[in-house]
């Protein structure tokens, strides 16, 4: 096993480096098209909310493969050619976004009415209100289902093996390919090595609530 490991990882980890930047740079994205999607959710604009509503339902209602797909084979016939990375930042990111939205607009709703009849007291803005007031304590509520969307996130990557772009999955289907005798300790290097990235982000989120929650009740 040590002189398979010697010959896998090294290729497993460069396919975990391109990973953990797709992961990354889609978790950005998800997280600004969470909270637009969500804030935009509960606008009184009856356009705002039902132009966000048709995103969202597009994005929950179909396949990320398919989006995927998409983006990167479908849309060079519209003039339009998104690099490979592109492609899957913006399939990952605008997905999990519109799954992230959800929680962002009910962690909203969730705090007391009379938050805002106090923000209201003190003559703060609707801007001033939300911002210093309901955000801070509703990121406290959308931190723990925000950690499993990363999670679920990171495990989404596997999906732009099919378009070829050389991450994790992509790296232990070549050297499958190219060494079918190892293939068990390659899936299982390879389930190790998702296992570690997600134990670290669900570890860094519980210690990342506990701090934000301290001397709160």
């Amino acid at each position: 096993m040590w002189d398979a490991a010697q010959e896998l990882l090294p290729l497993l980890m460069q396919g975990a480096q391109v990973t953990l930047q797709v992961a990354f740079l889609s978790a950005i994205v998800a997280l600004l098209a969470a909270f637009t999607a969500g804030l935009s959710r509960l606008s009184k604009s009856p356009i705002v909310r039902h132009s966000t509503m048709v995103y969202v339902e597009i994005f929950r209602g179909t396949s990320l493969l398919v989006q995927l797909f998409w983006l990167y084979f479908c849309l060079p016939f519209m003039g339009i050619e998104l690099p490979k990375l592109l492609a899957a930042v913006m399939a990952l990111g605008l997905n999990y976004g519109a799954y992230g939205s959800e929680i962002v607009r009910s962690s909203i709703l969730a705090i007391p009415k009379g938050q805002r009849e106090a923000a209201i007291a003190l003559n703060m803005t609707p801007v001033q209100t939300m911002i210093r007031i309901i955000i801070p304590q509703a990121f406290v509520r959308m931190l723990p289902p925000f950690g499993n969307l990363l999670i679920e996130l990171v495990k989404g990557t596997s999906l732009v093996y099919f378009i070829t772009l050389t991450d994790l999955t992509y790296q232990a289907m070549i050297l499958r390919n190219n060494n079918y005798e190892l293939t068990p300790y390659i899936f299982l290097f390879l389930l190790f090595i998702y296992f570690v990235i997600n134990f670290a982000i669900s570890f860094g989120v519980r210690v990342w609530e506990r701090t934000i929650t301290v001397g709160r009740t």
